[in-house]
């Protein structure tokens, strides 16, 4: 049923003055990432130039919500955007991709990277831990990476890839947001397959069902895998119809795709336009 009514939102057709507002929107939510192992200063100040103004001003473009990048790498992006940016700075931590490090070296480093100037943390969860079943166990690092945050949001990676079922992906969702995540996120891109809109879906329901038991807003982000614009667009009706428009923000929502951005530019300067333009003229993310 989940995988039925996902694939529904592909088939909307969205055109004209509401596609472009849609396209916009996206690129309002993008976190533009860097994580590789060769990341250097000036390839972070590049990355955060573009998130400040992904595109020649004519198009009215917003900027980007984020720039994620590894705990290293914070100092340089708070550097290059001052401590008064529209830009947010996320790092990932707690031993990211894996997660495999003891939590006493985890906390460790969100502290440290918050010190640096992090606005966002992106832990992982103990996957192990939770496919063992000690949920339990999952809950109490998750809070504790919460309490070693102090100001800076969180974001709980589930790694749906790993999680296997649906019905795991909502139970680790619930257990996310109940632990003190302000936001969940699908993947860390670095794990097949990462974000799909059927897991987004599951997600996304666990949101909506926690908001109403609560009364506690809880961003999403899905990350990796999302390429198109058309996947995009697919992800907002799919966020509109599940939790309205309250999360048609980025302070709600986000996607983790910086190779999106581009095809969102250009699908962008088609329509104020009337054409393509060539790849080559967009900056690579």
């Amino acid at each position: 049923m989940v995988e039925e009514r996902a694939a529904s939102f592909t088939k909307r057709s969205i055109k004209t003055s509401a596609k472009l507002a849609g396209l916009k929107l996206a690129v309002n939510m993008c976190d533009l990432t860097t994580l590789e192992g060769k990341d250097t200063p000036g390839k972070v100040a590049y990355l955060c130039r573009k998130a400040l103004q992904p595109m020649e001003a004519k198009y009215d473009v917003p900027s980007c919500a984020a720039v994620c990048v590894y705990p290293n790498m914070v100092k340089y992006a708070r550097k290059f955007l001052g401590e008064k940016s529209p830009v947010n700075i996320a790092a990932v931590a707690t031993g990211f991709p894996s997660g495999q490090y003891p939590l006493r070296t985890r906390l460790e480093e969100v502290r440290r990277t918050v010190v640096d100037g992090a606005d966002e943390i992106d832990m992982v969860i103990n996957r192990a831990a939770f496919l063992a079943g000690d949920h339990a166990l999952v809950f109490d690092e998750i809070a504790a990476t919460k309490e070693a945050c102090g100001p800076a949001h969180l974001k709980v990676i589930l790694e749906t890839g790993e999680l296997v079922t649906y019905d795991n992906v909502r139970l680790a969702s619930e257990i996310a947001m109940q632990a003190g995540g302000d936001f969940i996120k699908t993947s860390t891109g670095k794990v097949s397959p990462a974000a799909t809109i059927p897991v987004t879906l599951v997600m996304l329901e666990a949101i909506r069902d926690y908001f109403f038991a609560t009364g506690i807003r809880i961003g999403m982000k899905p990350a990796g895998g999302i390429r198109t614009s058309k996947q995009a667009l697919a992800y907002l009706v799919m966020v509109k119809e599940t939790l309205g428009d309250d999360w048609l923000n980025p302070q709600m929502f986000r996607f983790g795709a910086s190779t999106l951005v581009n095809d969102l530019l250009m699908q962008i300067a088609k329509s104020v336009d009337g054409n393509y333009q060539s790849a080559d003229y967009f900056s690579l993310p």
